[in-house]
């Protein structure tokens, strides 16, 4: 082979078994409902969803969590799939089968337990519950521990009955039990489970030894394991991880040697901890590859196998990685999600068609977190492959959509793959709208790669673009379509009651990251919502001085739900480029010298310098009315931020939806 990605798509051998190239779909939990069955077996859509990813060019798939422990932690008999084992291997080994058709290799993960992640959990000391100030966590015992032991090994051996390549153990990463009783800030304990680094990860020992007992050394075992928790203390993370008071590195190379030597075939690593969400499951501020280095020093270190994960989805850094021998493999999650085909694309020479993870956590771990159901901003079809795919529409239509945003972008995609005729009408030269704007920030790449992607998209669909073209009524009466869809997006709240809105100094943050305006030395940025704090962290890294008022009494507060990712890390980055917060403050007046704000809840007015004054106080709809169609015959339809205004998540997922069954 010869070939940019050679190496990334090269065999890879553990023990007896051999995976077809470098690329695995990394575990992504196990309690969302759109997975399970009545008895835990894998429902017939996340079969599908797995089939799918081996149809993709996968060579190794992570299933997320199962805990096997049916006696200490709480559980549901009625549910547990340890006591409903016949159900579960049925649809296991479906799945299995699916897998293999496209040489895809499936391995299970098991949980010894999340611990003090989760109020009323076992930990291994009576640990502070994380998010939980002065709530403890009760504390295993040595009779519970060694019968959390024998069930994980009978779960082992239940998966190898399936036909899984082998198990995960989970996990010695993102602070869960393993993790706790490693960790020395949080085991305390003063058996054989606590004290020196062996006895805090004896259970780990005798996990792999009893499973490989039992199941036999060709049977493969690894450990997910956290390379450096960036952890300053309990419930408090480390933003730039020079306080680390959890795992280091250098200790991670420690245990690394043990695990092998107890014997583990490989390791699948990331880094942080619940308290440092923002490093274990990154959103698009955080640089990429971010646990490499940590896992290209173990892999030398420890000399031990090692499948590296966190946002190693840029090709050209992960070929490096492999071709250069600093990891052996390549563990993509979200980005797996956002397209099912990323490893087949690379192997057709097109890694400019694949649909980027944008780095949101909207869709997915917000999901996930909030109790409802696993999805993606930039993927609507997660999940639903099971009857929510575009199909072949029986009369084809003509269709103008009305904008050529997101929203209009994802419409005429769909419209087009079903057979009908669409054309975009653009007011602007340019596709992309909002996204515009909301990919100026330099830490937005990704939104920029999605925006080149549907650009791509629109191209290669040879879908009709009218740029210049702002559609009246009149306009569409005329042309006589069969259906419309607005997209008309949204525009920028700028409030007439604040004295002089029409300052030359005052500007929408729409119009300033549009333009590229150059705010000067100083700039008020108006609104802590999630835009107005990305823009004040923006301003701050070009050296800027940034003030930002907030009528709230913190930051995110209002609009849309923040992802609990992004709400830790927002204020440790506003805090580390030196942004002046002023929340409970509203800005009453913008004048020559820059902008008079006062107390919220009343006092005396505050008075601040500045160059430019930036309104990022949220935007409203800019609704069409399609009264004037009514009665002609032609079908409407409003989607994206001109129906409600949302995020990319809802832009897509709505104008998907109704391209779908128009």
């Amino acid at each position: 082979m010869n070939y940019r990605y050679e190496n990334l798509l090269s065999p890879w051998t553990v023990g007896k078994t051999t995976f077809k190239n470098r690329f695995s779909v990394s575990p992504m939990g196990g309690g969302y409902g759109n997975i399970r069955g009545a008895h835990q077996e894998f429902s017939e859509g996340y079969i599908e969803h797995v089939a799918e990813r081996a149809r993709g060019g996968f060579g190794l798939f992570f299933n997320g969590a199962l805990h096997p422990d049916h006696h200490v932690d709480p559980f549901d008999p009625d549910f547990h799939f340890m006591l409903h084992k016949a159900d579960f291997m049925k649809s296991a080994k479906r799945l299995i089968e699916r897998a293999s058709f496209y040489d895809m290799k499936v391995i299970q993960q098991l949980s010894f337990g999340v611990g003090r992640n989760e109020p009323g959990r076992y930990s291994c000391s009576a640990i502070e519950v994380f998010g939980r100030p002065g709530v403890f966590s009760p504390v295993l015992n040595r009779e519970q521990i060694r019968q959390k032991i024998e069930d994980f090994i009978d779960g082992a051996v239940l998966m190898k009955e399936c036909g899984f390549a082998g198990v995960e153990v989970h996990a010695m990463h993102w602070g869960y039990l393993l993790d706790q009783f490693a960790l020395s800030l949080m085991n305390k304990r003063e058996d054989e489970y606590g004290g020196s680094l062996e006895n805090r990860l004896r259970i780990a020992k005798e996990l792999v030894q009893g499973i490989k007992s039992a199941c036999g050394a060709d049977f493969l075992v690894d450990m997910r394991i956290g390379l450096k928790s960036y952890l300053a203390d309990v419930n408090r993370g480390d933003y730039t991880g020079e306080n680390e008071a959890g795992r280091t590195p250098e200790e991670s190379v420690e245990i690394a040697k043990l695990l092998k030597a107890w014997g583990y075939d490989f390791l699948n690593v990331n880094v942080g901890v619940y308290e440092s969400f923002y490093r274990a499951c990154p959103p698009a501020y955080v640089d990429k590859a971010g646990a490499l280095k940590f896992a290209a020093m173990v892999r030398a270190q420890a000399d031990i196998p090692v499948i590296c994960g966190t946002r190693m989805d840029d090709p050209e850094t992960a070929e490096n990685a492999v071709k250069q021998g600093r990891i052996d493999g390549v563990g993509l999650g979200r980005p797996a999600l956002a397209d099912p085909y990323y490893v087949k694309k690379l192997e057709m020479g097109r890694p400019d068609k694949i649909r980027p993870c944008i780095g949101c956590l909207v869709g997915c771990m917000d999901k996930i977190r909030s109790g409802q159901y696993m999805a993606c901003a930039v993927n609507p079809l997660l999940l639903k492959d099971v009857g929510y795919r575009p199909e072949k529409a029986l009369i084809p239509k003509n269709v103008a959509v009305v904008g050529g945003g997101l929203a209009g972008m994802e419409a005429a995609r769909i419209l087009t793959l079903r057979g009908h005729k669409p054309t975009i009408y653009e007011k602007s030269d340019v596709l992309g709208g909002l996204l515009l704007p909301a990919s100026a920030h330099a830490f937005k790449q990704d939104l920029r790669r999605l925006l080149e992607w549907y650009r791509g998209e629109i191209l290669d669909l040879k879908i009709p673009v009218e740029y210049g073209c702002e559609m009246t009524e009149e306009k569409l009466l005329e042309l006589a379509p069969d259906a419309v869809i607005f997209a008309t997006g949204s525009i920028p709240l700028m409030p007439r009651s604040i004295r002089g809105i029409d300052h030359p100094k005052c500007v929408s943050g729409v119009r300033a990251l549009s333009e590229d305006l150059d705010p000067g030395k100083s700039v008020i940025i108006v609104g802590g919502g999630l835009v107005g704090c990305e823009t004040a962290i923006d301003y701050a890294s070009r050296g800027k001085e940034v003030t930002l008022v907030e009528a709230a009494e913190d930051i995110l507060q209002g609009g849309a739900v923040v992802p609990l990712m992004v709400r830790q890390i927002i204020p440790e980055m506003l805090k580390e480029h030196g942004v002046r917060v002023l929340a409970g403050h509203t800005i009453t007046e913008i004048c020559d010298e820059g902008a008079v704000v006062t107390p919220t809840e009343g006092g005396e007015a505050v008075w601040l310098t500045a160059d430019k004054v930036i309104m990022s106080i949220g935007l409203q709809s800019n609704r069409p009315d399609p009264g004037k169609l009514y009665g002609s015959g032609i079908e409407t339809f409003t989607v994206g931020d001109s129906l409600k205004v949302g995020n990319v998540f809802t832009v897509i997922a709505g104008a998907y939806e109704v391209a779908r069954r128009l």
